[in-house]
């Protein structure tokens, strides 16, 4: 028997001797200052808490995530460390937010649940944050008293927060140092980085308009005060971890689906922003399709649905707006009372009460909830006293509570938990068919703990799937382990999933011929080197737009009042997402990932409209759902090729909708015909997206723009962080906007097509099907007549690297995108293939 094989994963813990110290600001500061410099990083919180992790997945684009003995045992946390660390791909370093203080746990038993008892779990060193701004060289005494405390917790390094003079600052350090302990970092006081709070806590980040201002500014501070290095030198001290992975489809039996999957709606947005990544993960791998909807915007129920579950969140904050989605109420009331399996926790229990501080909520259970002046909050043990949707009765879990509400019951309603032994929440079989639909309770619990619980609830929307056949599904599930959640999506064919975060670059490995990612050049050519090394003479001065904004202007034949520099088209994306909050967003596929994943990262609401191998993935305006109040489309799209009419996509425009253009490979299109940046275009209801980085080799530099409607632009610059483009970038976009570079740049893109002809003709002389008339530095291949599955692993294993398309919605395995190179590198290319179909045939 062979032992398992170790993974190596740098990470360390962000601890402090007690709450209010800045873990959370600085963690976050850290997390998103890493990712700054390249990193992938994966973001977790100790314990239960869900607000935190929420600012952590602004940090990183990635889902943030809890590890907590308590809630799913000792056993379980490097596990869930190792599958959070690698779900949607794998991260560079891990940064594990602590609570409380170091060493505080479950009362009664030696901290249980503490910073120090998870960072012994997954062996990790510590990294203190200390505020020094009542104290000076007691600072070394709590130090040494911390690191001296438990000889099973490492503390590696202290970053001393709210530092003040230097004279302070030096008695401090002096004190710290002393123990042997470095000094990491200085932070400044600064009430810029001060997260705002409430009656619960901090503001969970989807509630707060500033949230993605507030980390760009922790980043940049601790980046300015923080030694990021010295941090990565720790994480790589942390010793390689031996369990396996934590497998949500081993946890709850994966469960194999003919057709449609039944869709289970969780609820989300503004008001329920508390649950666990993991249990979308574990529904999914039973055979589930969770959605996402707002209880503040939905009008009904996703299509198909089969199952609810309204998680945690602040009903009581978005009382009034909640009750006056009158539709929505009435179209759960009535689901929840014709026996759909419905779980609610906490603000979900809240929401299905007959009201909240007077305001009328959904009814479907006999209760009425109000604010107190009590917090109830704790770990609590929690057994089925009854037969419930959640589990056989005696059936014991774990969990939290954390609340300032209490409900008044009318009669006496079986109790879904006894907690320690009290009564909590309602179990109720509405259709008296003699078995409970819903269970609703005050409780948390976290399912990766409780698998269990994860599968009743699964069978029991499967069985409510099958005896209703309204409820077959609609919906094409993302994976949970990306960082999209499940919305409504036109069903395709053989997409079983997407992660949104997939890039070219990570198809490409040392010693292949890059054919993934469609940057055309190693660098900038040289006069354009040459401008870009001019600026950082002039790096000590705050970048300004106007002289970028008036070129690009001249440009495109438009009104200054009409552009927008950014940095990059990830940028501009992101800015779209946040800054004209859709109702209803619809993005064209198969396209870019990138605008999806911003819009689901700001929590907006997002389908798909596929369009088809048929049809020559071909936009027809006509087909295209009329009532989505935002239309984002690639022209040429990427990875098909396809140059819609311009025409086609102005159609889109009209009656309030905003239509996004990603024009990122335009210029490679000789002459531009189909752009909407001809002068003279109405941009109204528009704004169209450029990037510099393919055709000028700026990948590094993230150079971009936007042009489109002012009144649109003004909008996104309202929610851009201030100096975010750099001068390096701005003086790039002056200087290709410059009549020289717009004519090397049609030089290019002849020979972009010239080159395009010969991959095309060797291609199809190997044997392959081409999608016909791109008009892109790319080709999309149909891989099929080779055989079933990707043929990427093989095409690397001759020495070449091709992005696969499965990571497009809409596509599957047997496509492959190309980015057209020299010719010999086509002709390498097409003999590759011609040997794989020959050694196909022989085996």
């Amino acid at each position: 028997m062979t032992g398992r094989s170790a993974t190596v994963l740098p990470r360390f813990v962000v601890a402090a001797p007690a709450s209010g110290h800045g873990k959370t600001t600085v963690a976050t500061g850290i997390m998103a200052a890493l990712r700054r410099e390249g990193l992938d990083v994966a973001g977790f919180k100790v314990g239960p808490d869900y607000i935190d992790p929420g600012f952590h997945a602004l940090a990183t684009g990635r889902p943030g995530r809890n590890l907590d003995p308590f809630l799913c045992g000792e056993d379980l946390v490097e596990p869930l460390l190792l599958h959070g660390a690698a779900a949607g791909g794998p991260s560079d370093v891990a940064v594990i937010e602590g609570v409380m203080g170091l060493f505080d746990g479950r009362i009664g038993t030696e901290g249980l649940a503490s910073t120090a008892h998870v960072a012994a779990l997954t062996r990790s060193p510590v990294v203190l944050v200390l505020d020094i701004s009542h104290t000076s060289r007691t600072a070394g005494a709590i130090v040494h008293g911390l690191a001296t405390f438990d000889p099973d917790t490492r503390i590696s390094g202290v970053v001393l927060n709210k530092a003040a003079s230097e004279r302070h600052v030096r008695e401090v350090r002096q004190a710290v140092e002393a123990t042997g302990v470095p000094v990491l970092g200085l932070i400044p006081r600064d009430a810029g980085v001060e997260a705002p709070s409430r009656h619960l806590g901090l503001v969970p980040a989807a509630e707060l308009d500033g949230s993605a201002t507030l980390v760009d500014h922790l980043a940049q501070r601790v980046a300015d005060h923080v030694d990021l290095p010295a941090l990565l030198r720790i994480a790589h001290t942390a010793p390689p971890l031996t369990a396996a992975p934590w497998d949500p489809a081993a946890a709850v039996g994966s469960r194999a689906v003919a057709g449609r999957r039944p869709v289970v709606a969780i609820a989300g947005g503004r008001a329920f922003t508390f649950r666990y990544p993991e249990t979308e993960e574990l529904l999914y791998a039973a055979g589930l399709a969770p959605v996402v909807f707002d209880p503040l915007r939905s009008t009904s129920l996703p299509d198909g649905t089969a199952g609810l579950y309204l998680g945690g969140g602040f009903p009581e904050v978005h009382a009034a707006e909640l009750s006056g989605n009158s539709a929505l109420r009435e179209a759960i009331r009535g689901a929840v009372g014709a026996g759909l399996p419905t779980v609610a926790e906490c603000a979900g229990l809240l929401y299905l009460c007959a009201s909240v501080d007077g305001h009328p909520m959904v009814g479907a259970v006999p209760g009425r909830a109000t604010m107190g002046p009590r917090l109830t909050l704790g770990y609590r043990t929690a057994v089925v006293p009854a037969p419930s949707l959640m589990g056989r009765v005696g059936t014991r879990v774990t969990g939290h509570e954390f609340h300032r509400t209490t409900v008044e019951w009318t009669g006496s309603p079986e109790a879904a938990w006894l907690l320690d032994g009290r009564p909590d929440g309602i179990s109720l079989d509405p259709v008296g068919s003699g078995v409970p639909t819903v269970h609703a309770s005050y409780l948390h619990t976290h399912w990766a703990g409780h698998p269990a619980l994860a599968r009743r609830f699964a069978e029991a929307v499967h069985a409510f799937a099958a005896s209703s056949p309204a409820s077959s599904a609609q919906f094409v599930p993302v994976p949970p382990s990306s960082s999209a959640q499940f919305l409504p999506v036109s069903p395709t064919p053989g997409d079983q999933g997407t992660d949104l975060l997939h890039h070219g670059d990570r198809d490409v490995r040392p010693g292949l011929v890059d054919l993934a990612v469609n940057v055309r050049r190693p660098g900038p050519p040289p006069w354009l080197a040459d401008v870009i090394g001019r600026t950082i003479e002039g790096l000590g001065t705050y970048p300004a737009t106007s002289a970028a904004r008036e070129a690009i202007a001249a440009r495109h034949g438009v009104d200054e009042g009409c552009v927008l520099p950014t940095s990059g088209g990830a940028e501009a994306f992101t800015l779209i997402a946040r800054g004209l909050d859709p109702r209803r967003a619809l993005v064209v596929h198969p396209q870019f990932t990138e605008p999806e994943a911003a819009l689901r990262a700001a929590g907006r609401p997002v389908e798909r409209h596929l369009l088809t191998a048929e049809h020559g993935f071909r936009l027809d305006p006509a087909a295209v759902p009329g009532d989505p109040d935002l239309v984002v489309v690639g022209n040429p799209t990427n990875p098909t090729g396809v140059l819609h009419a311009a025409a086609a996509l102005r159609a889109l425009c009209g009656d309030g909708r905003v239509l996004v253009v990603d024009e990122a490979f335009m210029d490679a299109v000789p002459g531009e015909p189909e752009s909407l940046l001809h002068p003279g275009t109405d941009l109204r209801g528009m704004l169209v997206l450029r990037s510099l980085t393919k055709t000028w080799g700026l990948a590094g530099l993230r150079a971009g723009y936007v042009v489109g409607d002012p009144e649109l632009i003004a909008r996104l610059a309202a929610v851009q962080p201030p100096w975010s483009v750099s001068s390096p970038a701005l003086a790039a976009m002056v200087a290709c906007s410059s009549s020289r570079a717009v004519a090397e740049a049609g030089a290019e893109a002849r020979l972009i097509a010239e080159h395009r002809a010969v991959l095309v003709d060797a291609l199809t002389v190997a044997g392959l099907t081409v999608l016909a008339d791109s008009a892109a530095p790319f080709v999309l291949v149909d891989t099929s007549s080779l055989g079933p599955g990707s043929i990427r692993e093989n095409l690397a294993s001759r020495g070449l690297a091709v992005r696969r398309g499965e990571t497009f919605p809409g596509l599957g395995p047997t496509w492959i995108r190309v980015a057209v190179r020299t010719p010999d590198v086509s002709a390498a290319l097409a003999s590759a293939l011609t040997d794989l179909r020959r050694s196909r045939r022989a085996s």
